[in-house]
Formats: structure tokens, sequence, C-alpha cells
């Protein structure tokens, strides 16, 4: 599965965008995707992870309220609509798809898509 994600950009703080990713390959809805992001000089962190079924979705305490996630497997595609942004936000994000369900280890994820930058000024 090849991963491509879009949307990133430059927002005022408070403000909102929203990321896609698209997946190649028809074993898109057989898995789990999730949205990370890293921050420089942070370490990656995963922000929100949606099951292959819709029935689960996690999210960094950080971000509840403020973020949601949503996928469309008719299009391959995931999304994270972003609200309230805030200039702690701005970090490159990732997708990524893996088969486990996992919210502790960003190893459990195989394919990742390049990242797209997010900056959020005060």
């Amino acid at each position: 599965v090849q991963l491509q994600a879009s949307g990133g950009g430059l927002v005022q703080a408070g403000g909102s965008l929203s990321l896609s990713c698209t997946g190649s390959g028809r074993s898109f809805s057989s898995l789990n995707m999730g949205w990370f992001r890293q921050a420089p000089g942070k370490e990656r962190e995963l922000v929100s992870l949606i099951s292959r079924n819709l029935i689960s979705a996690y999210y960094a305490d950080s971000v509840k309220g403020r973020f949601a996630i949503s996928r469309d497997n008719t299009k391959n595609t995931v999304y994270l609509q972003m609200s309230g942004l805030k200039p702690e936000d701005t970090a490159v994000y990732y997708c990524a798809a893996g088969a486990v369900y996992s919210t502790t280890s960003s190893n459990d994820y195989d394919y990742w898509g390049q990242g797209t930058l997010v900056t959020v000024s005060s």
C-alpha cells in the first residue's frame, strides 16, 4: 500500500485545516489508519487512529475535542479535520497504516505516507 498525504499549510491560531491521505492497493479497507505528527526536535507521536471497520477511534489528549478522524473505504482515503488549531500543533503530519490497532508504537504501522507540513501561526 502506498499512501499520499495532502492538505497541510499555514493557518492562524484558531483556524482549521483538513488533511487527506489516499492509499493505493486493494487492502486499504483491511488496515487501521493513523495520523502521526512530528514537531522539530520532538519525537513522532500518534495524534489519531481509526479502525478498519470505522467502529473505533482514538485521539491523543492534546487534540481531543478539536480534531476528528474519518475514512471512506470506497475512496481509499482517511481524513483528519483539525479545528481550533494552536501553535503547538505545528508539525509534519504523517498518515500510516497497519494491521494492528495500535496506540502504543509507531513500529506497529507498516506503511507510511510522505508527510505534510502544518504550520500554525500565533
